[in-house]
This record gives structure tokens, sequence and C-alpha cells, in this order.
């Protein structure tokens, strides 16, 4: 049934994929933004870092950001959110997963796709410190985290609503297209830092990681295969990706949630648009725009599409939910 017809309608130059994508990624900047780190300390003793904004006047109102792979809490994406968000009375708690806050994480395995358990721990961290009306808002793989986390966790009272964009909800199908001829330059960025962070890894924990196996590492499914999967207890790259992708939780949402993903986003599978799912679910709802690249959605006076609808759905779900 929550399907939704997108009114999504960008500029000519927008309507190109790869144009959209580059350009919100690497040329936006947004400013104002002002940012204090706070250290989670997690129970297996790890860490993580949030990077927390604040509206101007007192709130019990919060909304949790994830980025993406190899993203951080200062991606012109966060900001963006985090800067309209903070403008219409909500604090942002800016998550920067396991090793992405500019410091090596403690531990031997990092972040990945499916870690869930992190996001659950950020969210009981903003219930203790008071709010009561918190929405979460994820980006690529923190989308996909969000989805899991709302399908997959018991999710408290307090959370009124969960958006997730550009969300690579199959990961095997998304692995697949990233490793296309066409994606080649999108995987090649995300595969320096990540084999730049394993270097690390494997000068910490020599006799679990061997540079010269980093070395070898071709792909991004080379590195899944030899880092992700391994370091987190799973046995391949195949089996993280059946494990962790979202795709197989949607039908367990009971919170509402919205996934918004652009039909030109090239990284993205014919999975990642579950028609079918949002048709008989009440609570999951499905846009589909035209256009939109990935993690896009540029539109005028630099406020993106996704940061006003992901208002938009927000707030509505929190008055319904006072009604």
């Amino acid at each position: 049934m929550p399907v939704i017809q997108s009114e999504y309608k960008p500029p000519f130059l927008f309507r190109q994929t790869d144009f959209s994508t580059i350009y919100s990624g690497k040329v936006r900047k947004v400013l104002g933004v002002v940012q204090v780190r706070q250290r989670l300390e997690l129970p297996d003793g790890d860490f993580l870092d949030m990077d927390w904004s604040y509206s101007e006047q007192k709130t019990n109102r919060c909304i949790i950001i994830l980025h993406g792979l190899e993203g951080s809490a200062q991606r012109p994406y966060v900001l963006g959110t985090a800067k309209l968000f903070n403008q219409n009375g909500f604090d942002v708690c800016a998550m920067n997963f396991r090793g992405c806050s500019g410091e090596d994480n403690r531990l031997f395995s990092s972040y990945h796709s499916g870690k869930s358990t992190d996001l659950e721990e950020v969210v009981q961290k903003v219930i203790q410190l008071g709010y009561t009306e918190i929405v979460i808002k994820g980006f690529s793989m923190g989308g996909n985290i969000s989805l899991l986390y709302a399908g997959k966790h018991l999710v408290p009272k307090e959370v009124k609503a969960i958006v997730a964009v550009s969300t690579p909800c199959d990961l095997k199908g998304a692995s697949e297209k990233l490793h296309k001829k066409r994606n080649w330059i999108y995987a090649q960025r995300f595969l320096v830092t990540l084999k730049q962070k394993a270097k690390i890894k494997s000068i910490k924990f020599p006799n679990e990681l061997a540079i010269s196996e980093v070395d070898l590492v071709k792909t991004l499914k080379d590195f899944d295969d030899l880092y992700t999967s391994q370091s987190n207890g799973f046995v391949d790259a195949d089996d993280y990706y059946q494990k962790c992708s979202s795709l197989f939780v949607l039908h367990q949402i009971k919170t509402p949630t919205l996934l918004l993903n652009a039909q030109n986003d090239s990284f993205l599978s014919e999975k990642c648009f579950p028609n079918e799912i949002a048709e008989k679910m009440p609570h999951f709802y499905l846009e589909i725009p035209k256009y939109g690249g990935h993690v896009a959605f540029y539109d005028k006076k630099n406020l993106y599409y996704n940061e006003t609808r992901a208002l938009q759905f927000c707030m509505e779900m929190i008055n319904k939910n006072k009604l």
C-alpha cells in the first residue's frame, strides 16, 4: 500500500546520474553546522564517535544520521541533513562508524553493512540523554543498517520514524552492480581507502592479516572475502551479503519507515526497489524518483530533496503518533 508517487524533478543537468552523484559528493559545500564530538564506549571494548549539532531552542527531538561506506559525519549529505533538522527543532547525532572518525578503532574487526547493534547502542544513548522523539536517517550502507535495525531489533517507542536513502538493501546485487565497468571509478575510490585501513590493521594485528594479502586485493568483493567477512565471523563475501541484506527483514518492519531510492542510481540492483513488499506492508513506504543518482537528489538553494523529504516524512509520523 505505501508506494509513493514521487514529486522530485531536478534541473535538466542533474538528471544525469554521474553528474548528480559526483557534484553532490565532491562539489557541494554545507556551511554553518557546528559539531561537538562525543565518544561512545561499546560493550565489546571498542568505541565509535558521535558528532552532535544542536537546535537553537531546547528540544526533546533528535535525529540520528548514519553515513555511507567510507564516509563520515562531515560529508556534505550528512551536514545538509543536520543543518535542515537543526533549523527545524531537532538536535542531531551524526554517527561515525568504527574507524571512520579519523582514528582507527581498537579491534581487528571494524564496521560493516550489517552492524545494526552499533546503531542500537547509539539509540539507547540518545534515549538516556532524555530525547523522547527520535528519528533515524541512513545513507547508502547506513541506510541498509537503518533498515536492518527497523526489521531485526525491538525498536523503542521513542523512535518515531526511519528514513533510508540510496540504500543497497540487496547487498549481493549491489556488489555486482558496483563491479560493472560503468562504476569502476566509484569502486576504486572505495577500494583505495579500504585497503589503506586494512594495512593499518595488518600492522596492528599481524597474526590476523598479512599486508601481502591486502596487496592482492583487486576488487571490493576480494576485500569482503579477505577482510570484511573473515573479521566478522562470516564464511565469505557471499555469506556476508546474504546475512546482512536488509531486503530479507523489510517484511518485519513495524516502525514507520521510508526507503528513497532513485531509479537511475547506478549502484542499485533491481531487488533494491522492493515494490511488492511495500505494497503489502502498512509501515514500510517506498519512493522511487526517476532521478537522484546515488546519495544526491540535488534541489534549489542547496537544500536537497532527500533532506526536505526526510523532514516532511518524519514530522508527519511524529504528528500522526500524537493523534
